[in-house]
């Protein structure tokens, strides 16, 4: 049978309109198979790393194995040489150095390694009605409504004033006890359904129940805190005081699962922005000596703004370039004004379950691949880095080049909210940076949900990045 001719219009239409596609119409066999091996390993590596610490803890096991070293200032560095710096213990540089001098400048990745949770207040432990709870304080722009119950997990560190940190893991194995905040019965929630949603259920009733059985042999008063005291002594060796030295999250008692009859997408806690952050890391794993040195950045504190030691705010992260840039005589202001940063954080899959707060011709499509974003921020762009025109035409060369499946999206409509991410302080140090990362659905819930071509593809377009010249 005779092949159609295009038509002049047909033929015009391909070589002037911006069309995307589908992804799945595009991915050829062997990106499929990579993909799905991809996937497994990245659930693997979320239901493992549910909090910053554990992030920087597996990313540093698994650095190790593929050859990385703790850098230590004053280091002799040759090209192929892979280093490593933990930035106490809740966030981590690492750098694969290239052949050619930092005086050319870097290829960064940068994307954060903390997703919002539920805090323990420094004095958590109180009784009511014989029964015990912990009080928390939320972390990040979570919605608290969504908190309620579902299982939760324990987990985070407990920090002696004898100098000793002790692990605190509990809910996460089957046979261990999980947690929950209860809510209210529909019965006698009239009042309650009448509020809107951020106020249906205040921060301060954002309680876990966490025991109920007095403790016997006692007439004291809050006989269950005592049983609760007496149980975490016996498993960890603490006091009530040392609560007021710990940093525990309760977090979701999730496993990432796929999602879907065809399995086409993943589910799990903490998409944003660890979908992205095991992106860049996995992919500067499989750098042998890139033309350029390679960095990769597992920052904390971005959903609370990047502030503080371990934030991208801190001068850690200049620290370590500096450090890396004295060791080849280049000063650090040299090296940043050649360097390119792809700032990889999550953005907004367009739902069309909630058409009206997105933009639908400007909004990521989930299986379109890895979500460019030229700026974020709110309202008037505020708060974003808004990359040049310049560094987006190289991304997209790099991308293409690369055979990366790529679009290019906003957080929905103009005044409908915004966001931001860390590019601002990476734009602020004199380095080119645009924005990019894996469309999420459910965005800063308890369960997110993305699409594995686009997480793929974001691991992909990372390696290209790092190998670009």
């Amino acid at each position: 049978m005779e092949e159609k001719q295009k038509t002049a219009g047909a033929l015009r239409r391909e070589a002037l309109c911006y069309a995307p596609k589908n992804g799945f119409d595009r991915l050829s066999a062997e990106d499929e198979a990579a993909m799905q091996r991809y996937c497994e390993d990245y659930k693997r590596f979320l239901n493992a790393c549910k909090t910053e610490r554990e992030c920087a803890a597996e990313a540093v096991r698994m650095a190790e194995a593929k050859g990385f070293r703790p850098f230590v200032r004053g280091m002799e560095l040759k090209p192929g040489d892979k280093v490593y710096r933990s930035n106490r213990g809740k966030s981590l540089l690492l750098a694969v150095v290239g052949s050619r001098p930092l005086s050319e400048g870097v290829n960064i990745g940068a994307a954060h390694i903390d997703s919002p949770r539920l805090d323990l207040k420094p004095n958590p432990l109180y009784e009511d009605c014989e029964m015990a709870y912990f009080k928390t304080h939320y972390y990040g722009g979570l919605r608290k409504y969504q908190w309620v119950s579902i299982p939760l997990e324990l987990r985070g560190v407990i920090a002696r004033k004898d100098g000793s940190v002790i692990s605190v893991s509990l809910g996460g194995q089957p046979g261990e006890p999980r947690f929950v905040i209860n809510d209210l019965l529909p019965h006698l929630g009239v009042e309650q359904s009448k509020k809107p949603l951020s106020e249906a259920i205040p921060a301060e009733t954002l309680n876990i129940l966490v025991g109920g059985r007095p403790f016997q042999d006692d007439d004291g008063a809050d006989r269950v805190k005592l049983t609760v005291l007496d149980l975490l002594h016996q498993k960890y060796g603490i006091t009530e005081a040392d609560f007021i030295s710990a940093e525990l999250e309760a977090v979701p008692a999730f496993e990432a699962v796929d999602i879907g009859f065809d399995r086409s997408f993943i589910g799990g806690y903490g998409h944003d922005d660890r979908v992205c952050a095991y992106a860049e890391f996995a992919a500067i794993l499989e750098l042998e000596t890139p033309a350029r040195t390679a960095v990769c950045i597992l920052a904390d504190k971005e959903e609370i703004g990047s502030e503080g030691v371990s934030g991208m705010q801190s001068a850690a992260f200049d620290t370590f370039m500096s450090d890396l840039c004295d060791s080849q005589k280049v000063p650090l202001k040299a090296c940043y004004e050649k360097s390119f940063c792809l700032s990889a954080d999550v953005t907004a899959a367009y739902d069309p379950n909630y058409a009206d707060v997105y933009e639908k011709r400007n909004s990521a499509r989930v299986n379109y691949g890895m979500g460019l974003c030229k700026y974020t921020g709110a309202r008037g762009k505020s708060g974003s880095s808004d990359a040049s025109a310049e560094v987006v035409a190289y991304v997209r060369r790099v991308l293409d080049e690369a055979g990366v499946f790529w679009q290019m999206a906003e957080l929905g409509k103009v005044d409908a909210g915004g966001g931001g991410t860390v590019a601002c302080y990476m734009a602020n140090r004199d380095i080119d940076t645009l924005d990019a990362g894996v469309p999420v659905l459910a965005m800063h819930s308890p369960f997110e949900t993305v699409s594995k071509l686009d997480c793929y593809m974001t691991y992909k377009g990372m390696k290209a990045v790092y190998e670009a010249e």
